[in-house]
């Protein structure tokens, strides 16, 4: 069982974090300001530390620093501040990953599970990819990166197959454009997203019966895209 550090003093926010994630078999220990956050931290035997950017007591980029003086572990920030400067000092101070107030809980879980396994893969411990991921007639096999439909198989462009993967290995997620360009296209947000609908779009008319009524890339307005099995 994964084990994370909720670091954040908004007491609703943080059981809203840890009912989520416990939900989905992790075990959540919350620490409600900067100086317990940063003693757990440094204690060790956590998987992942999620923390607020603002934080009373010693703030999360001070954290960050500190704790990437002694510990490796996969920090995911959660800021409710657009300012980019922020986003890119605390990513230039060691944190892994960032996620925006306010966020969907499911794209919050989904971006945990990422880090982790990203987490894991650097350090050589990551599981086994499943054989198969099944939706209806759709079939993805990670491992030789093919996909089928009807036992068909389809022949799709590499950032088209990576979109159909991150969505469908994170089901009912909801994710938008951003959030998508970023995790697939390794890149900020500050680029042209519009390449994100464009590939969706691509995607439904290559797996979908009837790409203008997808059944398993849905749109969800104003919000982004999910994968429906």
């Amino acid at each position: 069982m994964k084990k994370i550090l909720i670091i954040e003093d908004d007491v609703s926010i943080a059981e809203i974090e840890r009912d989520f994630l416990e939900i989905h078999g992790m075990e959540c220990v919350i620490a409600p300001n900067g100086n317990d956050g940063l003693r757990e931290a440094l204690s060790g035997g956590y998987d992942l530390i999620l923390l607020d950017l603002m934080l009373p007591g010693l703030d999360g980029l001070e954290i960050t620093k500190r704790i990437r003086a002694s510990v490796s572990v996969p920090i995911l920030m959660v800021t409710a501040k657009t300012e980019e400067a922020d986003k890119i000092r605390g990513l230039g101070l060691g944190a892994d990953d960032y996620i925006s107030k306010p966020f969907s809980p499911t794209e919050l879980v989904a971006r945990v599970k990422a880090n982790l396994a990203q987490y894991e893969r650097l350090a050589g411990i990551a599981p086994q990819s499943p054989d198969e991921i099944t939706a209806g007639s759709l079939r993805i096999n990670p491992k030789s990166r093919r996909v089928f439909v009807d036992d068909r198989e389809i022949e799709l462009k590499n950032k088209e197959y990576e979109t159909l993967l991150f969505l469908a290995s994170n089901p009912d997620a909801v994710f938008s454009k951003e959030t998508l360009y970023e995790s697939i296209w390794g890149m900020d947000a500050l680029g042209d997203v519009a390449t994100v609908a464009v590939h969706i779009n691509r995607l439904r008319e290559k797996i979908e019966r009837d790409p203008s009524d997808p059944v398993h890339i849905q749109t969800v307005w104003g919000a982004g895209y999910r994968f429906k099995k």
